[in-house]
C-alpha cells in the first residue's frame, strides 16, 4: 500500500530524508527562516539587540517558533549565531546590524594558544535551554535543529575579525603558518563537538554545520585544511543524529565535501541537484537548493522553481530548502507559498525500503 504524507509525522519525514530514504513528500524549511522578513521578528528586534535575543531563552524560543507558526515549516531551527562559540573561546564579540565584529582577532600562535575550551552548559547554556523549551513546545513529532559553524568558516571570522570578501588575512595566516592554522582549526573543532553534543542532549533531532566560506578555497587548500577539521568534528559527534553540512559556492569542492562524513550535503543554487546525485551517488542525502532571490519573484516563478527542484531527485533523500538564507525583503506570502508548494507535491511510491522490496 502506498504511504501518504498524512501517515508520517514531520520528524519521521525529516529523519527519513536525512537517511536517504524515499518520502511521500519532501520536508521543507528555510535557512535563516527566523528573521527580518517576518514583522513579528522585527517587533522583537525593535526592543532587543541581536545578542540579547540569542542569549535570552524566552526570546530565542519565541523567535525560533515564529516561522513554524506563520509558515508551517517542517523543522524548527534554534535561533542563535555561528559566532557564539568564538566568544565562549575568549574573543570579544559584537553583533550589530552592520555585521559581526571581533575586535581582538586571532593573528598569531600566542593568540591561538589563548583560546579556551569551554563548557557549553556553563558558558553557552542559554542555547541548549532554548532547544529544551522548543522541543517541549512543539512536541515529539516536529524536528528541532541545532547548528554551529564549521571550523574553516569560524576561523575566517576569528582571524579577519569580520566578514570580508576573499578572507585574505586568513589565507595569509595558513600560507605562512600552516601548523598554527591547523591547530586553530583543531581547537575550534574540539570546542564545537561538546557544543553540538549539548544541543543534541537538549533534544536536537539533527544538527547543521555551516561552512559558508569554504568556497573561497581551492580544492588543494580545502583538502589540506578545511576538510580534515570538519571530518574530525563530525567523527567526534558519533552517529547519534544526522549531520547536515552546508557549503556555499562549492561546486569545485563537492567530491571532497562528500567525504566529510555528513549525512546530508546542503548546497546552493549554483549546482544541479540531479548532477550531484549522479556524480556522488545516493549514499549522501541532499538539501536545497532554490536561489533565495526566487522568492522575490512572482508566484508562478516561485511555484515552478520549487516544483522543478522537488522533481529533480524524485523524493529520494532530499530536503527542500533555499541555497542560502532567506532575504530580509522577501514578502511573507512568498515564503509561505514556497513552503506550501513543497508540502503539497506528493510522490506516488514512498514506502520504506523494507516494504518496497
Amino acid at each position: 500500500m502506498t504511504e501518504t504524507s498524512a501517515s508520517i509525522n514531520q520528524k519521521d519525514l525529516f529523519l527519513r530524508a536525512c537517511g536517504g530514504q524515499a518520502t511521500p513528500r519532501l520536508p521543507v524549511w528555510m535557512m535563516r527562516q527566523a528573521g527580518r522578513y517576518l514583522p513579528e521578528y522585527r517587533e522583537i528586534r525593535a526592543k532587543h539587540t541581536f545578542l540579547e535575543v540569542c542569549k535570552t531563552p524566552d526570546l530565542a524560543v519565541e523567535v525560533s517558533l515564529q516561522p513554524f507558526r506563520r509558515l508551517g515549516v517542517d523543522a524548527v531551527i534554534v535561533f542563535s549565531d555561528i559566532l557564539i562559540p568564538a566568544e565562549a573561546m575568549g574573543l570579544t564579540l559584537e553583533l550589530g546590524d552592520a555585521g559581526p565584529n571581533l575586535p581582538n582577532p586571532v593573528r598569531s600562535r600566542a593568540d591561538v594558544e589563548k583560546l579556551r575550551h569551554f563548557d557549553p552548559e556553563a558558558e553557552t547554556g542559554f542555547l541548549p535551554e532554548a532547544i529544551r523549551r522548543i522541543v517541549k513546545t512543539v512536541g515529539p513529532e516536529v524536528p528541532v535543529l541545532g547548528f554551529a559553524a564549521a571550523p574553516w568558516t569560524l576561523a575566517c571570522y576569528m582571524v579577519e575579525g569580520k566578514s570580508k570578501e576573499g578572507f585574505a588575512t586568513a589565507k595569509s595566516f595558513f600560507y605562512h603558518e600552516p601548523k598554527t592554522f591547523r591547530d586553530l582549526l583543531h581547537r575550534i573543532g574540539q570546542a564545537t563537538i561538546p557544543y553540538l553534543k549539548a544541543q543534541i542532549s537538549a533534544g536536537a533531532a539533527a544538527v547543521q554545520l555551516f561552512d559558508t566560506w569554504c568556497g573561497e578555497l581551492d580544492l588543494d587548500d580545502y583538502n589540506r585544511f578545511a576538510l580534515p577539521a570538519v571530518q574530525e568534528l563530525i567523527s567526534g559527534l558519533g552517529n547519534s543524529v544526522p549531520v547536515i553540512y552546508y557549503t556555499k559556492a562549492s561546486h569545485h569542492l563537492l567530491p571532497a565535501v562528500a567525504q566529510s562524513g555528513a549525512s546530508v550535503l546542503s548546497v546552493d543554487w549554483r549546482v544541479d541537484l540531479s548532477e550531484i546525485r549522479k556524480s556522488l551517488g545516493s549514499k549522501i542525502a541532499l538539501q536545497g537548493n532554490v536561489d533565495p532571490a526566487v522568492l522575490l519573484g512572482p508566484a508562478e516563478k516561485i511555484r515552478a522553481v520549487a516544483q522543478d527542484t522537488i522533481s529533480s531527485l524524485g523524493g529520494q533523500g532530499h530536503i527542500l530548502n533555499l541555497g542560502h538564507g532567506i532575504l530580509q525583503n522577501t514578502p511573507v506570502e512568498n515564503a509561505k507559498l514556497f513552503i506550501e508548494t513543497g508540502q503539497q507535491m506528493l510522490f506516488q511510491d514512498a514506502r520504506p525500503a523494507a516494504q518496497a522490496r
